[in-house]
């Protein structure tokens, strides 16, 4: 029997019969494979090496027959080589006329060289001789290239992906097993499908989970759950505790059982080991940045892909970056892309607009060396969080979600107590962040397209005429008491800085605070002369800060390692209510302002949105799809009820913390957000391609031999 490898796969082969039995470290491959110098995608090309030469060995990871794996150390070939009772004769086809500078490093670092074509190996207990030809690059017989296949996969009735603005699908880097979030009799949690089954089993031990991702020898599946890093092996058992992660934001795990991860939606990206303890920072905000999501491990460990955002908003377009490890440099390589990976058919891949891009990429030098083309058309991506739904093996194999921006679009909707809907007459349009004016008669919200600006809708008129129109990031808006002005947050003079204008557009914009760090307006005062508002510090991440409006002083009044968010000052002034992430996940706080005093924790379950009731009586506050209620009694102390549900609907999620709905004075009917594609049949369709990196190189040309 004939079975053909070339060039790095049949160098591994020879490396480890050289020494049968022995471990090959991942070190020795790579020195033996690549010069000292050589900057390449390691892991990736190691990977796939392996996985080709398994594939023609017949052999697999998890029940190896030849070649053992030995995660984060290297690998071993595990048949005895010590009988004489068969021999494997492998033979180096080389063409009459091939240069000896292309010769492979099995021919120039044998096992026994017995001619100036053959090397002889003897290996005992084997039941097959195998001939292995070695196809190089210079060989004349060209290589057959394997077609692409398209199929999709359609999940059992009952079951569908999990609505989510994470990412929920992950294949094994071998591409024999496909990771996805599914939902099911209301329950969310992983589960795993061989790409050779009919079926998919769900993974025990990981109910609400998120961002599925595996280790690069397949054996163990990372995700996140109540605002942890996890991981569980695929053999079964606990799921293992490693990190905080409160709001994730992606994550990459290294061949060094390293695993690098966003913790939060507001920071930079971290780095702890695959065993669990202590993080370490790898990237570091800018100052015009708030966010480092979905990264991407390069060059083993040296280098890190990752997507950058300068709007507080939404990630449609953040800008794909690659930073050095060990130095810290920094490049913007793509202006507007997501969830950047790379492939090792030389290619850089991100989302953009529903759309899979492909650039030519050198791994070496790290730079884009071509032109960026749309590859794969219709994949489902979040406006608020910037996750694109696709995943590939070194393979080749590519996974994605059909479909295209999520969240794009929704309308406002009145929604009271019991969850009785009532549609405004207002279009549909990118809105987010509603606020009432004190008189309820009109409503300032964010509309985000081409840019960001604010609007106001007139309620009795039913109008919407544009507020803002200097600078292209202004949202976030906050009525003074007095329903006179509105506070927002701008680019206008660089920085995402505090503005205010005239409700009614008359005037100009006047800059309240001026910080090269990223400034949201929230809360008034009831008098008006104070503004509690959230900064974004490259060190601490999200800090509450007051504004002092008589002489535009700003204090901080939370400023801590944790990410504190959102302030609400009661109608009485004398609380604030907020946001923390201290516990290891978002919960509601309220603390007397300006204090000093303790602190009581309101929600129980998780939560984000504080709002009051203009009554003082009563917190609301939104944990998932559910929107709560808390009562507050301030006298003679403060004391806060247990949490109770008023309704539970598909309504647009805050991008971070601060409400992205509204209640009227009375407490009694909620300004929400509904998606325009609510309604709709929920995903339950996956698509597969199959050696897809041999289309990327027809569409993509490298200009690599």
């Amino acid at each position: 029997m004939k079975l053909k490898l070339q060039g790095q796969p049949l160098d591994i082969l020879a490396m480890l019969l050289e020494r049968p039995g022995d471990v090959v470290t991942r070190e020795e491959l790579q020195k033996r494979l690549w010069a000292s110098g050589t900057f390449v995608d390691f892991d990736h090309s190691l990977n796939a090496a392996i996985m080709r030469l398994r594939d023609v060995l017949d052999d697999s990871a998890e029940t190896p027959r030849y070649v053992e794996t030995l995660a984060r150390r290297g690998y071993r070939f595990i048949t005895p080589v010590d009988s004489p009772a068969m021999s494997v004769r492998i033979e180096i086809e080389e063409s009459l006329t091939a240069p000896t500078v292309g010769e492979s490093a099995a021919a120039r670092n044998g096992i026994r060289a017995l001619s100036r074509r053959q090397l002889i190996v003897e290996v005992g207990a084997l039941l097959l001789v195998a001939v292995i030809t070695s196809l190089a690059v210079w060989n004349l017989k060209p290589s057959r290239l394997e077609p692409v296949t398209r199929f999709a996969i359609t999940l059992p009735a009952g079951q569908r992906l999990a609505e989510l603005d994470q990412s929920i699908l992950a294949l094994s880097p071998d591409g024999a097993k496909l990771a996805y979030v599914g939902m099911q009799s209301g329950n969310q949690q992983l589960y795993l499908r061989a790409m050779d089954s009919l079926e998919a089993g769900p993974i025990p031990n990981t109910e609400g989970a998120v961002n599925p991702f595996f280790s690069p020898d397949g054996q163990w599946l990372g995700f996140f759950a109540d605002g942890k890093l996890k991981k569980i092996s695929m053999n079964g058992g606990a799921a293992l505790t490693l990190a905080d992660a409160a709001d994730p934001g992606g994550a990459s795990w290294s061949s060094q059982g390293l695993i690098t991860f966003a913790p939060s939606k507001v920071s930079g990206l971290q780095q702890v080991s695959d065993s669990g303890g202590t993080t370490q920072l790898i990237t570091r905000l800018e100052n015009t940045q708030v966010s480092h999501r979905w990264p991407e491990i390069l060059l083993g460990n040296k280098a890190l892909l990752f997507a950058s955002g300068m709007a507080r908003l939404y990630f449609t377009n953040p800008q794909v970056a690659v930073q050095l490890i060990g130095t810290g440099e920094r490049r913007t390589l793509i202006q507007a892309g997501t969830n950047p990976r790379y492939a090792p058919s030389g290619h850089l891949i991100y989302g953009q607009g529903g759309t899979l891009m492909a650039v030519p990429f050198d791994p070496r030098r790290l730079l884009v060396t071509g032109t960026a083309v749309r590859v794969v058309e219709g994949v489902q991506q979040s406006r608020w969080t910037g996750a694109a739904q696709y995943s590939f093996s070194a393979t080749g194999s590519l996974v994605y979600v059909p479909g295209s921006i999520r969240g794009a679009q929704s309308r406002l909707v009145w929604v009271s107590r019991n969850g009785a809907e009532q549609p405004w007459p207002a279009p549909a349009r990118a809105y987010s962040h509603p606020q009432l004016s004190p008189d309820g008669r009109r409503v300032a919200v964010a509309i985000e397209e081409q840019e960001s600006q604010v609007w106001v809708y007139d309620l009795t008129r039913e109008t919407l005429t544009r507020l803002t129109f200097d600078g292209n990031r202004n949202y976030s808006s906050a009525w003074t008491p007095d329903g006179q002005r509105i506070a927002f947050q701008s680019n206008k003079e660089g920085a995402s800085n505090i503005f205010w204008q005239l409700a009614d557009g008359s005037g100009g914009l006047e800059r309240l605070t001026r910080s090269e760090y990223t400034h949201n307006p929230i809360s008034w005062s009831p008098d008006g002369q104070l503004l509690a508002f959230s900064e974004v510090n490259p060190d601490t991440g999200f800090d509450i800060w007051v504004l002092r409006l008589r002489d535009r002083k700003a204090q901080p009044f939370l400023r801590t390692p944790s990410n504190e968010s959102a302030p609400r000052f009661s109608p009485d002034g004398h609380w604030l209510a907020y946001v923390s992430n201290e516990s290891g996940r978002n919960e509601i706080y309220v603390q007397p302002y300006p204090g000093p005093g303790g602190k009581w924790q309101i929600s129980t379950e998780g939560g984000v949105e504080p709002l009051w009731n203009s009554n003082g009586r009563e917190l609301f506050y939104r944990t998932g799809d559910k929107m709560m209620a808390v009562g507050i009694d301030t006298r003679p102390s403060f004391s806060a009820g247990k949490p109770r549900l008023l309704f539970e609907g598909k309504y647009q999620p805050p991008p971070f913390t601060s409400p992205n709905y509204d209640v009227t004075s009375d407490g009694q009917r909620f300004l929400m957000l509904k998606p325009s594609e609510a309604g709709e049949a929920a995903p339950t369709q996956i698509n597969v391609v199959l050696n897809w990196f041999e289309e990327l190189k027809r569409r993509v040309p490298t200009g690599t031999k």
